[in-house]
């Protein structure tokens, strides 16, 4: 009886330190900085094995446009970028839900390209409980021109 009031004690304390919304976010905050440093291996520290990525736009004519694409074509991007060109994603907020192995965190941002605005939009990032910390598995991006500051 006693092992078994000790392991449901485990249990319990490990949820509720998973339910920190705090974490959560130092997670999305470790991914921007790994991302505008261009450290490709910090980032794949900080996501779930099958991270799927989306996005969501207009395609030309105007037609809504559900784009995906790989993590790994993502950071080959990040990595091409040339030195040259500086590149910052302003993030202007942080939403985090959290519920037991499940955390949102939803963050409008400002994207800039040469220190001009290039677009912005809102990131969404799905986030699971695991081995003792929150690992990315699906990122859903907005972009668009019109409406940014």
């Amino acid at each position: 009886m006693k092992r078994i009031i000790t392991l449901v004690f485990i249990i319990s304390f490990s949820c509720v330190k998973a339910q920190e919304p705090e974490q959560a976010k130092e997670v999305v905050i470790a991914f921007f900085n790994a991302f505008h440093q261009q450290d490709t291996l910090a980032m794949k520290e900080l996501v779930y094995d099958s991270i799927k990525m989306q996005s969501i736009g207009r395609s030309k004519s105007g037609s809504v446009k559900l784009s995906t694409s790989s993590f790994d074509s993502f950071l080959q991007s990040i990595a091409g970028i040339p030195d040259t060109v500086n590149f910052e994603e302003r993030i202007l907020d942080y939403k985090v839900r959290v519920d037991a192995l499940m955390a949102n965190v939803w963050t409008p941002y400002e994207f800039y390209i040469n220190n001009e605005i290039s677009h912005c939009g809102v990131n969404n990032f799905q986030m699971i409980w695991d081995d003792n910390t929150w690992k990315i598995f699906y990122i859903v991006d907005t972009r668009h021109q019109e409406g940014c500051k």
